[in-house]
């Protein structure tokens, strides 16, 4: 069986912290479950940009065209707040879903139990939530042209961003929305805004139109976005798989997130479009929160969110279902045991460090696998 190529990028602040404790995960599997993943490591981000100038080199660009899945921890911080902007830290990952043609995103939004009153929201609201969105990431308002600022004269200025999609964006994004539904509650929420913008009047048309052709036995509902938002934090649980373009599931995943207690407990996922030859998808995984440049270094980091992206990494890359469903369930243990690191303290649990919480989650998984 051919190795399991997966790099590593853990960036800055927090992020080699994190992505330590996955390391530790992947060096048990491999002695003990036999997994046989090859591991390579590179730069990205600030570190980048102090080693090579640019916020990630050639070499290790090709790494992860190369590579079967990329974990990535975080990226930026105060020290590089002056470098150029087209080789800030932020670049090298923005260039790496370009490269990688990684259309899709997906933003879980789970609220563990042990978690439920964390939430700004009353615990039934959020207890067992489960929300996944897909969120398209190449195309829309980020990506249009024109893109610019105009000097109109008379000390007047005008910004421009252009809304664009066309059709086949559409269609491949809620295709990996419809397919995702179908291995959980088999229900796509579409938001957009077509009462006002053209392109969510196509977007709901395009939508539609694969529902019908490919999808039929999938239930589809459409719904505004703003009153999507808004739905969200009214009574989120009706949600199963919500699809939406670039700027609003920016947005909604953010507004999702937070329905969990904390945003730094959250896992995601950017896949490109199945390879031809042999239906491998271009992939990379990262923890949604930032690099905390203001606790690295203390031991204090939260690794949940990495180690979670690892699991979705298992699962959407590696098909390794057993596993991931193991080490989300290690995860669920270990806070079920009251086990937390500062930023998901609360009074009566047992407050631990980025080390005691990795080797807490890889016990859990241990006895799980044995």
């Amino acid at each position: 069986m051919a190795a399991k190529k997966l790099l590593l990028l853990p960036g800055d602040g927090i992020g080699p912290e994190a992505m330590a404790e996955v390391r530790k995960i992947v060096a048990y599997m491999n002695a003990e479950l036999k997994s046989d993943f090859s591991l390579e490591e590179g730069l990205v981000g600030g570190c980048a940009y102090d080693a090579h100038g640019k916020a990630i080199s050639e070499s290790d660009m090709a790494k992860a065209l190369a590579a079967d899945a990329v974990l990535f921890g975080a990226v930026g911080g105060p020290k590089w707040d002056s470098v150029p902007y087209d080789v800030r830290p932020e670049a090298g990952l923005l260039r790496l879903r370009k490269d990688m043609e990684l259309f899709a995103n997906l933003r879980p939004a789970i609220c563990y139990p042990a978690l439920a009153d964390s939430s700004s929201l009353k615990k039934e609201i959020v207890e067992g939530l489960d929300i996944l969105i897909v969120r398209e990431l190449t195309g829309g308002v980020y990506f249009g042209e024109p893109k610019e600022i105009r000097d109109l004269g008379n000390g007047q200025k005008r910004g421009i961003d252009t809304q664009v999609y066309d059709t086949y964006e559409i269609e491949r994004i809620s295709g990996v929305a419809f397919e995702l539904a179908r291995t959980r509650g088999n229900k796509v929420t579409s938001m957009e805004k077509r009462n006002v913008m053209k392109s969510g009047v196509l977007w709901n048309e395009v939508v539609t139109a694969t529902h019908k052709a490919k999808y039929s036995d999938v239930k589809l509902e459409h719904m505004l976005a703003d009153a999507g938002g808004m739905q969200l934090v009214r009574w989120p649980k009706q949600f199963d798989v919500i699809v939406t373009d670039n700027l609003f599931g920016d947005m909604l995943s953010d507004i999702a997130a937070m329905l969990t207690g904390s945003l730094g407990m959250l896992p995601s996922a950017s896949l490109g479009a199945p390879d031809a030859k042999t239906g491998k998808r271009k992939a990379l995984y990262e923890p949604v929160h930032g690099s905390a440049p203001d606790i690295a270094g203390t031991g204090a980091a939260n690794p949940i969110a990495m180690i979670a992206s690892f699991a979705m990494c298992l699962r959407y890359s590696f098909n390794m279902i057993t596993e991931a469903d193991r080490l989300e369930a290690a995860v669920a243990g270990v806070l079920d045991d009251g086990l937390r690191t500062g930023d998901i303290m609360s009074e009566g649990k047992t407050k631990i460090g980025t080390v005691e919480m990795g080797d807490a989650i890889l016990a859990k998984f241990k006895a799980l696998a044995a």
